[in-house]
């Protein structure tokens, strides 16, 4: 479905609209849509759905996966979280995930930014220069 240029105005305001001080707030979120659907206007499904796109493509960004071989000690994770919060900004949604395929080191992904320093990664690298 191709949304027009208004529906995709009109979703932008109330995507801004739901943000505090920079942050998505999801109170906000869940009222405009609520407002939206209650009011039914004009092309109203159009604009509901780019809404959809924005708040996700917002999450996705917000969202900071990190990939270890193993648990990690928490004076680590504490510092990694600073450091993504630090580059990334307030709001940063921090989710920790097991993964023994790496070997070791970490691999990050944090919206399409991957910080990838395995010792899988280092491998396939190694191996494609030879």
């Amino acid at each position: 479905m191709k949304t027009s240029k208004q529906a995709r105005r009109d979703a932008k305001e109330l995507f801004r609209g739901c943000r505090v001080q920079g942050v998505l707030d999801e109170a906000k979120v869940r009222a405009v849509v609520t407002r939206v659907i209650a009011a039914k206007p004009r092309g109203y499904l159009a604009v509901l759905d780019h809404f959809k796109r924005l708040v996700k493509l917002d999450l996705d960004r917000r969202m900071a996966r990190v990939e270890s071989p193993g648990p990690l000690p928490a004076a680590q994770l504490d510092s990694l979280k600073s450091n993504l919060t630090r580059r990334y900004g307030p709001g940063l949604i921090h989710v920790f995930a097991p993964n023994p395929e790496l070997i070791g080191g970490l691999r990050v992904r944090v919206g399409f930014d991957v910080f990838d320093g395995s010792v899988r990664a280092r491998l396939a690298a190694l191996e494609e220069n030879l």
